[in-house]
C-alpha cells in the first residue's frame, strides 16, 4: 500500500517557504515565481500555516487590505488536518474528502513536521497506480468534487 512519505519522496524538496512577517506582496511574487499555490509558513525549522491563493483572495482582497502591508501570519491558514509519513494515500484521500481542503499536513515519527501532501498529489497516485491503491467509488467522488470546485 502506497504511503505519504513514497509521495514525499517523489517530490522535489520544498522551496516554496516564507516566514510569518514576509509580507504578503512577496509571498504572491514567490508564489508568482514558483508556480504553486501554496507556500509553507515557516519560522525557523518550525511550521506555523500555509499561505495560499485562496488565503490572499478571502482575507486580503475581501477584506479591504492591502498586500504591501499585510503580513502572511495575518492571513494564513493554520488549521489543517495532519497525516504521518506512515498513512496510507487511501487515509488521505478520506481527511481531503472530509475536511473539503486541498492540503494535508504531513509530519515524521518524531513529531518534525515533514511537508504538505496536495490533493494533487493524490489524484496523481490515482492516475499512476489506478484501482491498486485506492477504493475506486472513494477516487470518483473525489474527481467528481474536485471538477465541480468544491474541494479548496
Amino acid at each position: 500500500m502506497h504511503t505519504v512519505q513514497q509521495i514525499l519522496d517523489s517530490k522535489t524538496k520544498p522551496f516554496n517557504t516564507v516566514t510569518p512577517d514576509t509580507r504578503v506582496i512577496d509571498a504572491l511574487n514567490l508564489l508568482n515565481s514558483v508556480n504553486l499555490s501554496y507556500l509553507v509558513v515557516m519560522n525557523d525549522d518550525i511550521y506555523k500555516g500555509i499561505f495560499s491563493e485562496r488565503d490572499y483572495s478571502r482575507n486580503v482582497i475581501l477584506k479591504g487590505r492591502t498586500s504591501a502591508t499585510t503580513t502572511v501570519a495575518e492571513v494564513m491558514t493554520t488549521d489543517l488536518p495532519m497525516v504521518t509519513t506512515a498513512d496510507t494515500i487511501e487515509y488521505c484521500m478520506n481527511l481531503i474528502n472530509t475536511f473539503k481542503t486541498r492540503y494535508l499536513l504531513a509530519y515524521d515519527k518524531d513529531g518534525k513536521f515533514a511537508g504538505v501532501i496536495t490533493i494533487h498529489d493524490l489524484l496523481r497516485q490515482v492516475i499512476s497506480n489506478k484501482e491498486e491503491v485506492f477504493d475506486s467509488a472513494l477516487t470518483h467522488q473525489l474527481i467528481n468534487q474536485a471538477e465541480r470546485n468544491s474541494i479548496y
